[in-house]
C-alpha cells in the first residue's frame, strides 16, 4: 500500500491515492450472458432444429457448443446457480419465487453467504448491467416499498431494466428501471415488443459504459422473456413458418434428430426414443386440431427467429465498437421446452399451468388471434417432447429433456476448433466458475463481514483448448417438485415421479412417495437420450445412487422434498400480513398485487368522486388486463365493472348514468356458492350479477402485475376502452376492504359524513 505522510503543508506532505479495483488479469474479457427461456435441446438452429437463428449459429461457428450441458429443469433455480456457482437448494432456490416454503433450502432468498457474480465482479472492477427476467425475487417483495435486497441493484448490479417476474406480455410487460417500476416506452399499439425494448437498452447501456470508461470491462446478463409463454410477436416474423409444422411433432423431431446426428451436435449412436403413448399420435388427430396446433408452433418459431434478430443487434454492436473479440458470450437455456401448455395448447398460459382443459372448438375459432394482442398463448406439450429432441421429457422434471439445454460459448482466439462441440459434462454452476477463472479473480472467502459458501462450479477454460479435456464434474444432483436424479462418471439415475406424470395435470397432485418411486439408470456416456434403462440389468448400482443421491440431498438442504398443493401451506408470508384495507389515490405506481387486500374471501371497493355538470369517464381502478384482471370504470357516465378470468369476462354495468355531483361508487364481490358481482352509488344497489368461478388471476403473481388507480395502461381489461383511459372527473381517494363486504359506508348517514369529509 501506498505510503503517507501529513505534515502542516501539503508541499511537504506525502498522499496517498484512493486505490480502484482491478481484475486479476489485465485482459479480463466482458462477459455478455445471454439467458433464453424454455427454449429446448433442439429448437435452436445450431442444435439441429430447423428454426432460423442465423445470428447465434453464427456464435456457434465461431465459438463451441456444449451438447452435455445442465440446468435444474426450472427457472428461478437455474439463474440461482448461474449466478452463486451454488447448486440451487444450496441457496434457497429450491423451487421458482411463486412457490418460496419455510425451508432452508426453499427460502426464495438467496443468502449473503452467496454473493452474486456480478457482486464479485462488481468489487473487481467491472460494471456490471442487467436487462430482461429476474425472478430471483419473492413476489411480495415487488413492491415500491421492497425490500429491494434480493432486486438486481441488491444483488451485485449497477444498472437494471427489466421485468421481476415470472413472465410478462411482450406487448405490455411490467416493467422496472433499477428500483422504480415505471411504464413501457411506448403502446402496443404503436407497436411495442419487449424485445425489441430489451434490445435497445442494453444497446445503450453499453454504449454509455464504454464511452465513459472502455478499459473498464463490463458484465452485462441479459435474459429475454422469450421464448417463456406467452408466446408473442407480430405476424410479419410467424408467415414465413407457414406450414412448416403441418406434418406434425413425429415428423418435425425426427428431422431434428437427423440434422443433430449429421451435424455432429450429438454422437452419430444415438437413439431416438419413441413417441410416449400419452403424446396423441400426429396423424390421428382431428385436421382441425391439426391446423390449430401448427399454429401454435409457428407463432413459437417466429418468436425465436424475432429474439434471434433483436440478439444480433445486440451481437452487432459490440462488432461496431471493436470490442467483440474480447467478450466472452455465453448462450443458454434456462430450462428445457416447457409443457405447460398441456396436451391441447392454450390461448392463456396460466389455465395450462393450472392443469385446466380448454375447449379446443373455442381455440380453433380464434386461431387468427394466437401470438398477438388478444391471446397469451402456449403451444401443446407434443411439441415441447419434439422441442427436446432427441431427449424424452421436459422441464419440471429431473431427466434430460428438463435439464440439458443447449450452450454456445463465443471468445475470440481463446478457444480453439472454432465452430465444434465439446462433449464434457457440466452445470450451470459451472459458468460463475469460468468467469472467474477467465477474468484472474478468486472466490471472495468473505463478503461484507459473511463468510461466503463453498462454490460448487468449477471452471470450464481447460476444455476451451482442449476438446477432449477431461470432465471436471463427476457428481451432480437434480431434483425439481419431486423428481429426482444423479449423475456419477457417465451414469444417470432417474426417478419416475410421479406416478403418473405424464397426465399434464399430475403435477398438481403431489402424490409421491419416494420409497416407492421407480429409479431408472442410465449409462449416459454412451447412451445420450436416455433410450435404454439399465436398471433391472444393476440393481446394486441403482442403489448405490439412489444412496449417492440422498447424501447429495442432505448436504445441499433438499430435503424436504417439495409437495403440491400439500405444500403451499407452508409459503413465506412476506414480512407483513396482507391488509384488510388499503386508500390510494390517482398520481403513483402500481401497487402490487401481493400488497393489495386479499379478494378471494369477498371485497368491497370504494371511490369517492366529484362528476361535473357535463358527465364524466375513465378508469378508477386496473389490475391486469384481458388475458387476467379486473377494472372499475364510467363509460358514458355509468359505473362498469369488468372481471376477465383467464379470458373469460364478465361485465357488469349500472343502468344509469352517475349524475353531477359528489357521489361514493362501489363494487362488491359476495362469495359462495353462487358467488355475486354488485355495484352501488352512493349506498344503494344499481346492478348486480352472477360471477363464476373463483376470483383468481394467476397471471398478475407471475408477471408483478399491479394495481392502477385513475388509469390503465398496457393492454386494457375492457374492449370498452384504450389506455389510458385516465379519469376525467375528480377521482378523490379508492378505499378497498377485504373480506365479506358490508363494513364500508353503506347507509345515507355514514355516506353524508365521508362526502362531507372530502
Amino acid at each position: 500500500m501506498q505510503t503517507q505522510r501529513i505534515t502542516t503543508r501539503a508541499t511537504a506532505s506525502e498522499p496517498r491515492f484512493a486505490e480502484y479495483p482491478r481484475p486479476g488479469r489485465p485482459d479480463a474479457p466482458n462477459v455478455l450472458m445471454i439467458v433464453l427461456d424454455d427454449v429446448g435441446f433442439a429448437q435452436l438452429g445450431c442444435f439441429g432444429s430447423g428454426i432460423a437463428t442465423p445470428h447465434i449459429d453464427r456464435l456457434a461457428a465461431q465459438g463451441l457448443r456444449y451438447n452435455r450441458f445442465h440446468v435444474t429443469s426450472v427457472c428461478s433455480a437455474t439463474r440461482a446457480a448461474l449466478l452463486t456457482g451454488r447448486n440451487h437448494h444450496a441457496v434457497g432456490m429450491g423451487v421458482t419465487q411463486e412457490a418460496a416454503l419455510g425451508f432452508p433450502g426453499y427460502t426464495g432468498r438467496i443468502p449473503r453467504s452467496a454473493a452474486t457474480l456480478a457482486r464479485v465482479l462488481r468489487d473487481h472492477g467491472y460494471n456490471t448491467l442487467a436487462v430482461g427476467k429476474w425472478h430471483l425475487a419473492p413476489k411480495n417483495e415487488y413492491s415500491a416499498a421492497g425490500p429491494f435486497d434480493r432486486w438486481p441493484l441488491g444483488q451485485g448490479f449497477e444498472r437494471y431494466y427489466g421485468f421481476l417476474g415470472a413472465e410478462t406480455s411482450q406487448w405490455a410487460p411490467e416493467l422496472v428501471r433499477d428500483n422504480t417500476h415505471i411504464d413501457p416506452p411506448y403502446t402496443p399499439e404503436e407497436g411495442y415488443h419487449l424485445t425489441e425494448d430489451l434490445v435497445d437498452q442494453a444497446i445503450r447501456m453499453v454504449q454509455d459504459q464504454q464511452q465513459a470508461e472502455a478499459r473498464k470491462p463490463f458484465f452485462l446478463y441479459f435474459a429475454p422473456g422469450a421464448a417463456h409463454a406467452p408466446h408473442q410477436v407480430a405476424q410479419e416474423w410467424v408467415e414465413p413458418y407457414r406450414g412448416q409444422f403441418d406434418d406434425g411433432w413425429e415428423a418435425w423431431r425426427r428431422r431434428a434428430f437427423d440434422r443433430q446426428v449429421a451435424e455432429g451436435i450429438i454422437p452419430a449412436d444415438t437413439e431416438l426414443p419413441e413417441r410416449p403413448p400419452w403424446i396423441p399420435e400426429w396423424d390421428g388427430l382431428p385436421a382441425d386440431q391439426r391446423r390449430l396446433f401448427a399454429r401454435y408452433m409457428e407463432v413459437f418459431a417466429g418468436f425465436v427467429t424475432h429474439t434471434d434478430h433483436h440478439l444480433g443487434r445486440l451481437l452487432d454492436h459490440l462488432e461496431q465498437r471493436g470490442i467483440a473479440d474480447d467478450t466472452m458470450v455465453m448462450v443458454l437455456s434456462d430450462n428445457g421446452a416447457s409443457a405447460e401448455g398441456g396436451p391441447a395448447g392454450t390461448l392463456n398460459e396460466a389455465a395450462g399451468w393450472l392443469g385446466m382443459a380448454e375447449d379446443v372448438g373455442e381455440s380453433i375459432a380464434r386461431i387468427d388471434e394466437i401470438g398477438g394482442h388478444d391471446a397469451y398463448n402456449h403451444y401443446p406439450f407434443g411439441w415441447a417432447w419434439a422441442g427436446n429432441a432427441p431427449l424424452r421429457l421436459w422441464k419440471r422434471y429431473a431427466w434430460l429433456g428438463g435439464v440439458r439445454t443447449p450452450l454456445v460459448i463465443r471468445w475470440g482466439d481463446r478457444l480453439s476448433g472454432l465452430g465444434g462441440v465439446r462433449p464434457q459434462f457440466c452445470h450451470a454452476v459451472d459458468l460463475y466458475a469460468t468467469v472467474l477463472d477467465a477474468a484472474g479473480i478468486g472466490v471472495p472467502e468473505t463478503v461484507d463481514g459473511v463468510t461466503q459458501q463453498p462454490v460448487e462450479g468449477a471452471s470450464l477454460l481447460p476444455s476451451f483448448a482442449a476438446a477432449q479435456a477431461p470432465e471436471h464434474r463427476q457428481v451432480q444432483y437434480f431434483e425439481m417438485f419431486g423428481s429426482r436424479g444423479i449423475y456419477d462418471d457417465g451414469w444417470m439415475a432417474v426417478t419416475d415421479h410421479v406416478a403418473n406424470q405424464f397426465d399434464e395435470r399430475a403435477h398438481l397432485t403431489g402424490s409421491f412417495d419416494h420409497d416407492t418411486d421407480r429409479w431408472s439408470l442410465f449409462h449416459v456416456a454412451e447412451d445420450f437420450s436416455q433410450a435404454r434403462d439399465l436398471a433391472d440389468r444393476h440393481p446394486e448400482k441403482v442403489r448405490r445412487m439412489e444412496a449417492l443421491w440422498w447424501a447429495e440431498a442432505g448436504r445441499n438442504q433438499v430435503l424436504p422434498l417439495f409437495e403440491f398443493p400439500g405444500s403451499m401451506a407452508h409459503m413465506h408470508p412476506g414480512e407483513f400480513p396482507p391488509p384488510t384495507m388499503g386508500t390510494y389515490a390517482p398520481g403513483g405506481g402500481p401497487i402490487q398485487e401481493s400488497q393489495l387486500p386479499a379478494l378471494m374471501g369477498g371485497f368491497e371497493l370504494t371511490a369517492y368522486v366529484e362528476v361535473p355538470a357535463g358527465g364524466t369517464e375513465g378508469v378508477i381502478t386496473a389490475v391486469g388486463d384481458r388475458h387476467g384482471g379486473w377494472a372499475t370504470y364510467l363509460l358514458g357516465g355509468r359505473l362498469v365493472a369488468t372481471f376477465a378470468l383467464l379470458d373469460r369476462s364478465t361485465r357488469l354495468a349500472a343502468p344509469d348514468p352517475v349524475p353531477a355531483g359528489e357521489h361514493v361508487l362501489s363494487v362488491r364481490y359476495e362469495p359462495g356458492r353462487e358467488a355475486r358481482l354488485v355495484l352501488a352509488v352512493d349506498g344503494s344497489d344499481v346492478a348486480d350479477a352472477p360471477l363464476p368461478g373463483l376470483l383468481f388471476f394467476p397471471n398478475l403473481g407471475s408477471s408483478g402485475a399491479g394495481m392502477l388507480v385513475g388509469r390503465d395502461r398496457g393492454l386494457a381489461v375492457s374492449p370498452d376502452y384504450r389506455p389510458p383511459f385516465a379519469f376525467n372527473g375528480a377521482l378523490r381517494r379508492v378505499e378497498l376492504r377485504s373480506g365479506r363486504p358490508g363494513a364500508g359506508p353503506a347507509r345515507s348517514a355514514e355516506l353524508r359524513v365521508a362526502l362531507a369529509g372530502d
